[in-house]
């Protein structure tokens, strides 16, 4: 079990690195993320709106005692970015459904309160 609660940090951790880049990214208005934003439609001006909304989630999943809460507000996050990449048509919707399984894998794996809730059986 020892190597699963590893391989759960290893998987928590880069999916927590990735998600400060890209948050921090939009706080700070770096232009790709910009002009990849309105490019999906959205307000230039709710862009750092929406690196913070990925943040909050992202801290919370991070924390071990908040990390289910954090879990659920990042799958609400992953899902509009589902909901947005399938409304421009573009193949790129699975991204963010891998993201929140292996969000929740990771957590499944590292959390024993969340196996006892969420037995897998043979």
């Amino acid at each position: 079990m020892k190597a699963a609660i590893w391989t759960g940090r290893v998987i928590s951790a880069l999916i927590i690195l990735f998600m400060l880049f890209d948050s921090i990214a939009k706080i700070v208005r770096f232009k790709p993320y910009v002009v990849g934003t309105v490019a999906a439609g959205y307000p230039d001006h709710l862009v750092a709106i929406l690196g913070f909304v990925g943040l909050i989630p992202t801290i919370l999943y991070a924390i071990p005692r908040t990390s289910v809460l954090g879990a659920i507000l990042l799958a609400a996050y992953w899902g509009g970015a589902v909901a947005t990449h399938v409304r421009l048509e573009q193949a790129a919707w699975p991204f963010p459904v891998v993201f929140g399984v292996l969000a929740w894998l990771a957590l499944w794996m590292r959390e024993p309160r969340l196996r006892a809730l969420v037995p897998f059986r043979s």
